[in-house]
């Protein structure tokens, strides 16, 4: 079966929170090839949560294949609503690599739990 799957396809899973962005590099069957954050490049506290903390996080993803050389094209799946949402997205495509998918695939609650109950006074 791992031969019949193209290999110049990965996916690529960024989730973007108020406090961090991870990064993960798989490829069409769901292995992971690398991954990385913005707290593993360096960033601490509150710079961890901006979008250049972000950009830095996909480069140094992409920095750690470039000498497989086997990604040429990457599905994008975003979930979370921080600020390293978008930067991602353009390092990404500074990188060299075309996008093929762009997929939102953040968590939205159908009804949620139950309301607190009505205050009286």
């Amino acid at each position: 079966m791992a031969d019949t799957v193209n290999n110049n396809v990965c996916r690529i899973y960024i989730s973007a929170s108020f406090n961090n962005t991870l990064v993960t590099l798989t490829d069409a069957l769901g292995k992971t090839l690398a991954w990385g954050s913005s707290g593993a490049s360096g960033f601490k506290g509150t710079r961890k949560s901006t979008p250049f903390a972000a950009t830095t996080a996909v480069e140094k993803v992409f920095a750690k294949i470039k000498d497989q050389d086997s990604v040429k094209e990457v599905e994008v799946y975003i979930k979370g609503p921080g600020p390293g949402r978008d930067a991602a997205l353009r390092a990404i495509r500074s990188a060299g690599v075309k996008i093929s998918l762009i997929a939102d695939v953040t968590p939205i609650p159908h009804n949620g739990p139950r309301a607190k109950k009505k205050r009286r006074v």
